[in-house]
């Protein structure tokens, strides 16, 4: 069953490529997506690692690991919530 994990405090020089090898040792890795900022490229920390079997096995595994000298936050993630294209609230 496919699994998509949230990982948090990412390094802003790791690859997605580092990634998806990371990972790769707790089962099979789907996709690997790091978040980037639109204007500057540059890494949000933030990514997501699409699995097909292994999700919970890596969720346990690297939650908490030290990766580049950050702890990772590793969780299942959650589905985006609807937001207001407009850029501004509605009260």
């Amino acid at each position: 069953m496919k699994k998509k994990l949230y990982v948090g405090n990412l390094s802003f020089e790791t690859t997605e490529g580092e990634l998806r090898e990371l990972f790769g040792q707790a089962g099979s890795v789907e996709t690997v997506r790091i978040i980037t900022d639109r204007d500057t490229g540059r890494s949000k920390g933030f990514g997501f690692v699409e699995m097909q079997d292994g999700g919970d096995k890596a969720i346990a595994a690297m939650n908490g690991k030290d990766f580049k000298g950050r702890a990772l936050t590793v969780n299942e993630a959650r589905p985006m919530s609807s937001r207001d294209s407009s850029g501004f609230k509605r009260y």
